[in-house]
């Protein structure tokens, strides 16, 4: 009896990330907040009103991202006046993909939404995502228009929003919405980390789900002032980066960093092919070699092929390694 008590004691206690959800319901509303004291209970109030209108079973989480004012006790105070209110407190403020995160590990939903909570996205508009889902989509973004931001955001916006469909063809007017409505096996399929919360789209697309975009009204913010600064769009261009990577050689790393070798070492060659052939052919400058800055360049670029190449080998063997089998499809339905 001792050692079953000691042997139950030293089982870990499974992450809240790995834990089947509790009783499932038919709509979660995730909301990340960050200082956002006097916004809560109007967007709780609002939330709440749409929600029963619509007569679906339901819960609000908000996740309290590392907030210094009185956001928490404001959350609290929701919390012990309606238990369909849940709330996650971070430690610390860790950035908006991993509040999303922690608020999807808890979420119940078989549907998913979220929203921002400076009151700029409207509960209203809920039904409208609904609808489309219903229509077969397995992921809804909304499409703020007209948009009530200054141009110093709507600008580089739009510029970033035509870079991702050109290079991913997944093709939002709004990829960074925050607005957005998920079925359950969408988040449960997608891996999040970093700052790529704005390209979930184009991460469900590569895995199969089917995207669409709804116009939704935006309100001007009411109180406090954006998180987002200019620096956001450069972090973005960088992920975007991420996002390409993964999507096209997360599963053949050789054939990037093969390539790119190979080019580098056949480039090298041929440069210190040319200084050869110029030192000693009739038509030739006769310069001696070790005097020409080129070779050095040849053999620096060939340095840097072979390197590329043995990158892309010791990926193929971490990938190896690391391969699950699960992660290389995304089953859609099953029958018999």
């Amino acid at each position: 009896m001792q050692q079953t008590e000691s042997a139950a004691r030293a089982l870990p206690e499974v992450e809240p990330s790995r834990r089947e959800p509790e009783t499932e319901l038919a709509l979660s509303i995730v909301v990340p907040v960050y200082n956002e004291e006097e916004s809560v209970r109007p967007l709780y109030d609002a939330l709440t009103a749409e929600l029963e209108r619509i007569g679906r079973g339901y819960e609000i989480v908000f996740v309290d991202d590392g907030s210094r004012d009185g956001s928490f006790a404001a959350l609290r105070a929701l919390h012990e006046r309606d238990p369909r209110v849940r709330v996650v407190r971070l430690r610390r403020n860790f950035g908006k993909t991993p509040a999303l995160v922690a608020g999807f590990a808890r979420a119940r939903g078989a549907i998913v939404f979220t929203m921002d909570a400076d009151l700029q996205d409207d509960p209203a508009e809920i039904p409208r995502f609904l609808e489309r889902l219903e229509e077969g989509y397995d992921l809804v973004s909304g499409w703020k228009y007209p948009r009530h931001d200054p141009p110093t955001k709507t600008v580089p916006s739009r510029f970033f929003n035509s870079m991702v469909a050109l290079t991913t063809g997944v093709r939002l007017h709004d990829m960074n919405c925050g607005f957005k409505a998920y079925r359950r096996e969408v988040l449960d399929d997608i891996k999040l980390y970093g700052e790529l919360h704005r390209f979930i789209p184009v991460l469900a697309h590569q895995r199969g789900f089917r995207v669409a975009e709804v116009r939704v009204r935006h309100h001007p913010r009411r109180y406090g002032k954006s998180k987002f600064g200019a620096k956001r769009f450069l972090r973005g261009f960088l992920d975007l980066l991420v996002v390409l990577f993964l999507m096209s050689y997360l599963r053949t790393p050789l054939r990037l960093f093969g390539a790119m070798g190979l080019l580098l070492t056949l480039a090298g060659f041929v440069v210190d092919l040319y200084v050869v052939l110029d030192r000693f052919l009739p038509f030739g400058s006769h310069e001696p070699i070790h005097n020409r800055p080129l070779l050095l360049v040849g053999i620096l670029l060939m340095i840097f092929g072979v390197s590329f190449i043995l990158a892309g080998l010791q990926s193929e063997m971490i990938r190896y390694f690391a391969y699950r089998p699960e992660e290389e499809y995304s089953v859609r339905q099953v029958l018999g």
